[in-house]
């Protein structure tokens, strides 16, 4: 069991919920936000602002996503009632090895899995830790079958926030230093992000400085003037190639140029009176579709969320974890197939777009002829054989990312997911149910206490629930009672957009523990 210290935050934190008669976009950070709401007032849809949105925020917060990764966008259309998913998962090395990953004697991971340690951390950390990335073919493809301005467009706010850099507050002086042992082993990474061998900082009382990526804002220049299809089989692919070969890894042309995004039906089920879609095999959304089927059994909610409802959430996501990893991995059926958003137009077209580099920095290794920060996704694998999601060549992996769509029977749909690793799906379940059964308003959804249950113990509780259903939990499970803080996150973080097809109204409220996430409206009447 993993042992935590005690956290002490003294601060209430709320933020507002952001309402629209147009659209609103909800992101882990306000720039990327604004980015989007721009989008949707110059004519564009949810895809076209979450795309500008997904492209942009790999620059102000690069150690969560960027071109490096990948991830799963689901697209839900109003005209046709139809949510589709695109795939854009990263894919193990054709050439990947698994002898490459010796177990050590002892010990799991410190990361996000809690697997065996490998030799060296092999798998998570370095070039042996890189996947296939298919963030930029995934943006593309989104952009190609359901958006309305150019690709060129799509990527101008990203190439100037790249140009201009970003500011480094606080936040991104903590989230850098939290990380500078992993990324001073690597040259491009240390010169880039520890400046002077140190986490950059503002002086008491001064403004902040700012790191700028030239580099990466080359690179998107090129994508912008050639295409998306320069990053898998032209110049870029090039320059990718030789850094990849050049750091260590086990890539070859093949594995770009064989890479394609897949646009495929989003699944759907029934909870009680909504209708709600995840995304397919390789995600948590058939683990989400299965905790749903059991918490539907395990009570009737009324009122608010009280001890009977905590206790069936913990024991429906603790069985669903149980199946999901006894079972689940990227076996050759031919069925198989992070940064949260959400987005809703003034069409009630939605877009939930879950992107990521893995790991905080991903791989820690920056590619100097593109500043490209890479994946770590090899780190996604069970490195021990045999299992359903044990590693082996051009082999896609089971990841955590569990971006959702949901209409309720009174009319509203919601578009909502996470970024968290295991903490993702716990707090997607626990928001439906908020907002399904018990019908909150978005903003009390948000600001509801949660608890985590993501496969192994304790069970993770917000010291707000009150002292009947903490002891409730106690009674059957080891139970961790900490505030949900700023920092360690020890919850997921959730963003989330709402649509009233009756009333017409949109609706967006964003992480509310982060300084930095924030809704934007179309029309700018707020951010949150």
């Amino acid at each position: 069991m993993q042992s935590y210290e005690p956290i002490v935050e003294t601060w209430t934190i709320t933020k507002p919920v952001v309402e629209s008669e147009a659209g609103v976009v909800a992101s882990q950070h306000y720039f990327a936000s604004e980015v989007g709401a721009q989008v949707l007032e110059g004519g564009g849809n949810a895809v076209d602002a979450a795309v500008a949105a997904g492209l942009a925020i790999g620059t102000v917060e690069p150690w969560m996503s960027g071109l490096g990764g990948g991830g799963y966008m689901l697209v839900y259309r109003a005209a046709e009632d139809r949510c589709e998913v695109v795939d854009f998962s990263m894919r193990a090395p054709l050439a990947l090895d698994p002898k490459d990953y010796p177990l050590a004697e002892s010990g799991v991971d410190s990361d996000l899995f809690g697997w065996p340690v490998v030799v060296d951390d092999r798998n998570v950390t370095g070039p042996l830790s890189f996947a296939t990335p298919g963030f930029v073919a995934g943006m593309a493809a989104a952009l190609e079958r359901f958006g309305s301005i150019s690709w060129r467009d799509a990527l101008g706010p990203a190439i100037d926030s790249a140009r201009k850099g970003f500011v480094v507050d606080w936040f991104a002086t903590l989230k850098i230093a939290a990380a500078a042992r992993g990324l001073s082993a690597f040259p491009e990474s240390a010169r880039t992000f520890l400046p002077e061998g140190f986490a950059p900082a503002g002086e008491w009382g001064g403004s902040a400085p700012r790191l700028r990526l030239e580099k990466l804002a080359d690179t998107l220049v090129q994508l912008g003037e050639a295409g998306a299809e320069d990053f898998y089989r032209g110049e870029i692919a090039t320059a990718l190639v030789d850094d990849l070969r050049e750091a260590g890894g086990r890539f070859h042309r093949e594995d770009l140029e064989s890479y394609e995004a897949r646009v495929v039906p989003a699944p759907e089920r029934r909870y009680r009176s909504a209708r709600v879609f995840v995304a397919p095999t390789l995600t948590a959304g058939p683990s989400l579709s299965r905790a749903l089927e059991l918490l539907e059994s395990k009570f009737d909610p009324a009122g608010a969320p009280d001890a009977t409802a905590y206790s069936a959430y913990a024991e429906s996501l603790s069985v669903s974890y149980a199946e999901r990893l006894q079972r689940m991995g990227d076996v050759d059926t031919g069925k198989s197939c992070t940064t949260h958003l959400s987005v809703v137009d003034g069409a009630g077209n939605m877009v939930a777009l879950t992107q990521t580099l893995l790991s905080v920095f991903g791989s820690k290794v920056m590619l100097p002829r593109t500043g490209i920060l890479m994946n770590n996704g090899v780190m996604w694998f069970d490195p021990r054989p045999g299992g359903p999601n044990a590693m082996a060549p051009g082999k896609r992996p089971l990841s955590n990312m569990c971006p959702t769509v949901v209409e309720r029977g009174d009319g509203v749909r919601i578009a909502l997911g996470a970024s968290g690793g295991r903490r993702i799906m716990p707090a997607v379940l626990q928001l439906i149910s908020f907002l399904v059964d018990y019908g909150m308003e978005l903003g009390d959804a948000m600001h509801q206490a949660r608890i985590d249950v993501s496969g192994a113990p304790p069970v993770i509780v917000d010291n707000r629930l009150d002292a009947a259903t903490v002891a409730g939990l106690s009674e059957l499970y080891p139970t961790y009672v900490t505030p949900h803080g700023v920092y360690p996150a020890l919850f997921a973080c959730p963003n989330v957009v709402t649509r009233d097809i009756h009333r017409k109204i949109s609706a967006g409220g964003a992480f509310v523990m982060s300084p930095w996430a924030a809704a934007c409206s179309e029309r700018f009447n707020g951010a949150g």
